[in-house]
């Protein structure tokens, strides 16, 4: 059976090919690219990480989406790029902190980038599989995207904290 696409008529095998193959090497080169990216390019917040007044400090994410339940059954995939886990975080520790911050930066971009594949795939699917395809990237990252803000926001005023404490202590 062959289907309409924006490539013109093409098997249907082809385009669930297509999409098969694309999305995990999309993801990998989207999150590969992400873990080279020099650090600096994540110190400061930027247009699609700056924190918005809704989110309250993180709480709107625990009281609205209950993040706090379910957050860590995600899976990390920090150290199979050869990045940062979140498992060596430990509180007080103001430099493992401050980098967790830039790794959740580099986490929520590059799970915006990965979302962005649907776009490319609007090449080769009709406008109800591209649609399937939107979808499958939106109910894959946004999570991902809620966590790495949520986090961020709460680990930015442990940050604040464990300054005070350490002037404070001089």
């Amino acid at each position: 059976m062959r289907i309409r696409t924006p490539l013109g008529q093409l098997p249907v095998s082809v385009v669930v090919a297509g999409n098969v193959a694309f999305w995990p090497a999309w993801t990998f080169v989207v999150g590969w690219i992400a873990q080279r990216t020099p650090d600096a390019q994540y110190l400061r917040e930027n247009v699609v990480t700056r924190p918005h007044s809704i989110e309250r400090d993180g709480d709107w994410y625990r009281v609205t989406w209950q993040i706090h339940r379910w957050k860590d059954r995600l899976p990390e995939a920090g150290a199979l790029y050869g990045g940062f886990t979140k498992r060596t975080v430990s509180a007080g520790d103001v430099a493992t902190m401050e980098q967790f911050v830039i790794e959740t930066r580099r986490a929520e971009l590059a799970h915006w980038g990965m979302a962005a594949g649907v776009l490319v795939t609007t090449l080769w699917n009709p406008w109800w599989a591209a649609g399937i395809n939107a979808g499958v990237a939106a109910s894959s990252n946004i999570p991902c995207i809620a966590v790495q803000r949520y986090n961020r926001l709460r680990l930015g005023r442990a940050v604040d904290a464990a300054r005070r404490r350490a002037t404070s202590s001089r």
